[in-house]
């Protein structure tokens, strides 16, 4: 399928599935605004792209293998890293928890006054 409603549909579900993992929203080219494609924005990881094929990663899968991560790189272009989503999910969460615990030990002077 290359085209039509279809594959529309199947893009929006998955990226509607990224934003939910990660507590992320999608985000939408308005009128009035600079040229924007459609994408999704993630808190600590900014803005992003999803795709997904049928089995168009299927080298990325074996040459992760069991590996936390996948350092990948075309000649004069810049480093990419893959790894599992679950495995981003910790780290994202263990970051919020991170945030959580600064915010709570936070003695400036702004909090003191509250």
């Amino acid at each position: 399928m290359t085209g039509g409603k279809g594959p529309k549909t199947k893009g929006d579900e998955f990226e509607r599935e990224v934003c939910k993992l990660f507590g992320g929203s999608r985000t939408f080219w308005q009128p009035g605004q600079k040229s924007q494609p459609d994408a999704i924005d993630v808190p600590y990881l900014g803005i992003g792209e999803s795709k997904l094929r049928e089995k168009g990663f299927t080298r990325l899968y074996t040459w992760l293998g069991e590996n936390d991560f996948l350092a990948i790189r075309d000649d004069r272009r810049p480093m990419l890293v893959v790894m599992r989503a679950a495995d981003l999910k910790l780290i994202l969460e263990e970051m919020d928890e991170l945030k959580k615990k600064a915010l709570e030990g936070c003695t400036c002077q702004a909090t003191q006054d509250l």
